[in-house]
């Protein structure tokens, strides 16, 4: 998320010092096996996760999973790295991918291999492929994907209908997506037709969209400048500043952007946003309904699907390593993923999900609660930032300057490819 990976450079640059030996007793006084599972999760999906360790622990008698829920991922990531460093890690926990890729990087990540080989239950061909490729790093794989995460579109239906506009016509382009918002603002029912969210989040998948990538096949070269990059983000410049078609929330504390766009739709002064499929406990489908991303410029939508990983800290003791596996087991199987996504609304990360029942006889009743997961099936894997986030910082700084102060969108692309480039030639000439 946003919050995160501003910070990221600065987190990494403390480094990790791994402890040279386990930790420290784990055995409870009933003979269990005690982990703690690090999380950075809130409100309504802190309040699942507990609940599905609870029904975790009843069904093994000689492991106990203990939650720590943390404010977010950002802070999951600093206490880790303190964990570590003083020898002191929790069994399992779950992260971004960059952080997540970094530590496997340092050894710091337990390689999975030897437990899949031996879990019946594993099918890696099971997973998303947006979603398990992100896991492996040199023919290993370090960490499997617990939930994933996309941003998709939101609308209210009323609005639509009563200003006669087909939101599958909307939706279909990015083109038409404009079209639609100025139809809707000239019709009287809203002040704002689509509304952004704040982020270099949105920019990056319509540039995806776009046909554009963010570095070339063999990793050596920023691509954020090329013309797909550059006609994408002008194409939202536009909308916001110049045709007023959309507009963004920015700035505030915390998510209080992302909740007053949200606010805006609920309440009928805007007609839709981009948002996150864990927006879903926020919205009243009575009002809402949901769509994938669209493509510009005739190309197909290609946005990107990001995931939520867990991982084995490697210092811990070979008994708290298989405890782990069998909690990481667990939580992904589909069963249990089912139940995950049905609720809290993220991305199912197997497509046997589909099939459970507690999901297909939701998604048949609530089609778009199925809309996270269709627009997985065509979306681009996560970026792996090589650089620990400095690539990502310069999309970042390059976003403010586009959507808030309204630099020439091909000034501000050329300045982060200049520091991204700096950043990538850093770390490939090491």
């Amino acid at each position: 998320m946003r919050k995160y990976l501003l910070g990221l450079s600065l987190l990494l640059a403390f480094g990790l010092i791994l402890g040279a030996c386990s930790s420290s007793d784990s055995a409870s006084s009933d003979g269990k096996v005690e982990i703690e599972f690090w999380y950075g999760l809130g409100s309504e999906a802190d309040k699942k996760m507990k609940e599905i360790i609870s029904d975790f622990n009843a069904e093994h008698e000689d492991i106990e999973v203990i939650p720590v829920p943390q404010a977010d991922y950002t802070e999951t990531y600093e206490k880790l790295q303190a964990a570590i460093a003083s020898n002191t890690a929790p069994g399992i926990f779950i992260a971004e991918v960059t952080p997540m890729t970094d530590l496997a990087s340092k050894e710091a990540l337990e390689p999975l291999d030897k437990f899949l080989d031996e879990d019946d239950s594993f099918d890696e061909e099971d997973f998303l492929a947006s979603l398990i490729s992100p896991g492996k790093m040199d023919g290993s794989m370090y960490m499997l994907p617990g939930y994933g995460s996309a941003q998709v579109m939101y609308y209210r239906k009323d609005i639509f209908e009563n200003a006669g506009v087909d939101p599958e016509e909307a939706f279909a382009s990015w083109e038409n997506l404009a079209e639609a918002s100025r139809t809707l603002i000239d019709s009287g029912e809203v002040n704002v037709g689509h509304m952004p969210m704040w982020g270099y989040e949105n920019l990056v998948d319509i540039a995806l969209s776009n046909g554009g990538s963010i570095l070339n096949d063999d990793g050596t070269e920023v691509l954020i400048d090329s013309p797909e990059w550059i006609e994408s983000w002008e194409f939202i410049r536009e909308q916001i500043h110049d045709k007023e078609n959309m507009k963004i929330n920015s700035g505030g504390q915390g998510w209080e952007y992302w909740y007053k766009t949200i606010d805006q739709v609920m309440n009928g002064s805007a007609a839709s946003y981009t948002g996150s499929s864990g927006d879903k406990g926020d919205l009243d489908f009575d009002k809402i309904d949901s769509h994938i991303q669209p493509g510009l410029n005739g190309k197909d939508p290609a946005p990107e699907v990001t995931g939520l990983y867990l991982g084995i800290p490697s210092s811990i003791s070979e008994e708290e390593k298989e405890a782990a596996y069998e909690w990481m087991s667990y939580f992904t199987s589909s069963e249990v993923n089912a139940d995950w996504s049905k609720t809290i609304g993220y991305v199912p990360t197997r497509n046997s999900t589909t099939e459970e029942p507690v999901y297909a006889d939701f998604v048949a009743e609530n089609p778009y609660a199925n809309v996270p997961y269709e627009q997985a099936q065509i979306s681009t894997p996560e970026f792996i930032d090589p650089t620990g986030g400095k690539i990502i910082d310069a999309l970042s700084i390059a976003t403010d300057k586009v959507q808030i102060e309204n630099i020439p969108v091909e000034e501000a692309l050329k300045k982060a490819k200049e520091d991204a480039q700096a950043a990538l030639d850093e770390v490939n000439n090491k």
